[in-house]
């Protein structure tokens, strides 16, 4: 995937993190760069880029229960 498609991807995914959280959009960036979601997101192995904004987010509220 090019990375400025995946940027934009990571951007939406940050902002509805946000608000699921109820935080602010730095402290989403934060938590997502600390999850091995953001991880598997980067790795074009992975094939998570073609997950859906809604479906990685859950998985990151899961991750995120867990820690």
């Amino acid at each position: 995937m090019q990375r400025e498609v995946l940027w934009r991807k990571e951007a939406r995914i940050v902002m509805m993190l946000a608000n699921a959280l109820e935080v602010t959009p730095v402290r989403a960036l934060k938590l997502f760069y600390s999850t091995k979601m953001h991880q598997l997101l980067i790795d074009e192995r992975s094939g998570m880029q073609l997950w859906s904004d809604g479906d990685i987010v859950d998985s990151l509220l899961g991750e995120l229960r867990e820690q």
